[in-house]
């Protein structure tokens, strides 16, 4: 365990605060705290959550935020990693406009699909309508709507769902 840690320890206990105190303060999950103390910087968030966590961290216990953030960037660049907050956000935010992109195609490509089935039920509506306009007045087609026809598909499909809740009925 490095400086950083051992003195961030040594001001909690000084001034007599417990993690679960600090942890109640700040939100700041134990585990995050203990690993601040213990300097195992790869089980931080990462970028401004860890300076965040820091920051917290000191004001909670009455140290100044600035002072120790600039020590755990020391730290945390001794151990070997390196705290590129913009990168990782720059990232992060052009990621997130992609998806919403990505997501307002998709709907507009669903919007276009809907519209062509529209349009094409549209268009093969009234060319029936236009056949079957023309087919009764050369007087090959009966009536515009053949009510007879109508009614008889209608009795025959009351007659089979009847048909078929009664044997529904018989096997319960």
């Amino acid at each position: 365990m490095g400086r950083f840690g051992e003195d961030l320890r040594k001001e909690r206990l000084a001034r007599s605060f417990a993690l679960e105190d600090i942890s109640a303060v700040t939100k700041i999950s134990q585990r995050h705290l203990v690993a601040l103390e213990q300097e195992r910087f790869r089980l931080l968030p990462g970028g401004i959550l860890s300076k965040g966590i820091v920051r917290g961290y000191a004001s909670a216990i009455g140290l100044d935020p600035q002072e120790w953030t600039e020590r755990f960037l020391q730290a945390y660049n001794t151990a070997g990693q390196t705290a590129d907050d913009d990168s990782g956000w720059t990232t992060f935010a052009s990621n997130v406009g992609k998806a919403r992109i990505l997501r307002r195609e998709a709907i507009e490509v669903r919007l276009r699909w809907i519209g062509a089935v529209v349009l094409l039920l549209t268009v093969a509506a009234a060319a029936f309508l236009t056949v079957r306009y023309y087919g009764v007045r050369e007087g090959w087609w009966r009536t515009l709507l053949p009510m007879h026809g109508v009614s008889m598909a209608f009795s025959g499909a009351w007659s089979s769902a009847r048909g078929l809740v009664a044997h529904l009925l018989t096997r319960i």
